[in-house]
């Protein structure tokens, strides 16, 4: 009995709160009508607009049009025009998906201390943007336009309008390489680099860079040029420092004599007016923190210490922008590669295979004749009587890869040469000498030339596989 009396008491609770609800929700349907809409509810002539200003999370952010856009607190500030005009393009045609009418409570909305407010003038009107609450159930954010209204809008202002100043600067640009004719690199290793189309130099067809040493042509590994100048292009510097780099800001960063200077003559992608393509120069300076530097200099000469790349704080400034900006210490590594023996080939052998006829084979005192018939696909090697299949030795030769660059002479035994004679029309013979250096290396000779040092076990490969023919 008294269990009954309980329900009953409970569905009578029941009842008064669903008929409180009801009253509740119909009261709020009168107070406020809601509903679908596509309404544009904005309507702004962007070039009109002569200010803009907003404020979100205690940040006032403030610019005026004179021409160009100016940073309200710092005219010296270079804006990105393109960035302030795209925040006003949102509201070129700004539409909603509901409409709240007759608001009587503006705080149920986030509207009574909104997220972010947006003041935008022209010369005759002003508009004040509010943005409130974002409805979660609806993936939207509430906005008013101080009509008296409340809207719901898919295109979140928010999204655009939350950023720092930092985020508005004019940041230098790093171009795409596509036909570089030159690159002059100034700094502890100096030289100019030539590129052109045709290689008239080397037996490598695909060497197109070529580093200048008197009247002498290097060739520069073209895959490794390819990669140092992608890793410019793809710098993108965005973490500024200053803005206004005078001498004692860049003596400061380093930036007044630089580490490295790099000048890029390139064909730009754009044609002139006339629909001619145009040569462009780049430059771009880099540097690590002086007292940083200094003190890695000194540990140096002391004893070798273990740095990583996080330890570095290094800085760029592209041409002469009064922009510096910090780069990363994974940046910096890559930009100070620029030395010759950074970017030359390492492979011993840098020709085509395709490209050779013989070979002559010195090992032990013992010389060994290879040579080939026919050409492309049909061409076969042969040694004495007996064909050959080639791989194993191409394989073993092509491997030879300096471990490090030397000019040191040999003073130990020859392990093993080999004269490569090739069909190439500037290059018809190569002579590769491998000499023994310690128990880990040997030293590489090519044309009489001390080069580098390879792997032993790479010479030892090498060794193996002319074994395998001719024993």
């Amino acid at each position: 009995m008294k269990r009954a009396k309980r329900i009953y008491v409970l569905l009578g609770v029941l009842a008064v709160v669903c008929v409180a609800a009801f009253a509740v929700v119909h009261y709020q349907e009168e107070q406020e009508r809601i509903a679908n809409t596509d309404e544009v509810i904005l309507e702004l002539d962007t070039d009109a607009v002569e200010s803009l200003s907003w404020s979100y999370d205690d940040q006032s952010l403030a610019f005026h049009k004179d021409e160009h856009w100016i940073y309200d607190d710092d005219e010296a500030f270079p804006v990105d025009e393109e960035k302030i005009n795209a925040l006003l393009e949102q509201f070129q045609a700004f539409g909603a998906s509901f409409i709240i009418e007759d608001v009587t409570d503006y705080g149920q909305y986030g509207l009574d201390d909104p997220a972010c407010t947006i003041d935008i003038a022209t010369a005759d009107t002003s508009y004040e943007i509010q943005l409130g609450d974002f409805s979660t159930m609806d993936s939207q954010r509430y906005v008013s336009i101080g009509d008296g209204n409340v809207y719901l809008v898919q295109n979140d202002p928010m999204d655009s309008f939350e950023i720092t100043i930092r985020d508005l600067i004019d940041n230098d640009e790093t171009p795409d390489f596509d036909q570089v004719s030159s690159i002059q690199f100034s700094g502890e290793d100096s030289y100019e680099v030539v590129c052109q189309e045709e290689n008239t130099y080397t037996a490598c067809a695909d060497d197109h860079h070529f580093a200048q040493e008197g009247d002498a042509w290097l060739p520069l590994d073209t895959s490794r040029v390819e990669s140092y100048l992608s890793t410019i292009s793809s710098l993108a510097p965005d973490d500024y420092v200053t803005y206004t780099a005078g001498e004692e800001a860049l003596d400061a960063f380093g930036l007044d004599d630089p580490e490295l200077t790099v000048t890029v003559q390139y064909t730009a992608e754009d044609e002139d007016e006339d629909g001619n393509q145009t040569e462009e120069t780049f430059t771009i300076s880099v540097s690590r923190d002086p007292a940083e530097r200094e003190a890695a200099a000194a540990e140096t000469e002391e004893a070798d210490t273990e740095e990583t790349e996080e330890d570095i704080t290094a800085y760029v400034r592209i041409g002469d922008s009064k922009i510096v900006y910090q780069i990363a210490g994974t940046s910096y590594e890559k930009l100070m590669a620029a030395g010759y023996d950074d970017l030359r080939h390492r492979e011993v052998f840098a020709a085509d295979f395709d490209d050779v006829t013989g070979l002559e084979i010195t090992l032990e005192g013992s010389t060994y004749q290879i040579t080939s018939e026919g050409t492309g696909d049909n061409k076969t090697f042969s040694y004495g009587e007996e064909e050959l299949e080639i791989g194993d030795l191409q394989s073993a030769l092509e491997s030879l890869t300096a471990a490090s660059f030397t000019e040191e002479s040999p003073d130990q035994k020859e392990e093993i040469s080999l004269t490569v004679t090739l069909d190439n029309e500037n290059v018809q013979e190569i002579q590769i000498q491998l000499y023994r250096y310690d128990g880990e290396q040997c030293l590489a000779v090519v044309g009489g030339e001390p080069v580098s040092l390879v792997p032993r076990s790479s010479v030892v490969d090498l060794i193996e596989a002319v074994n395998a023919i001719v024993l």
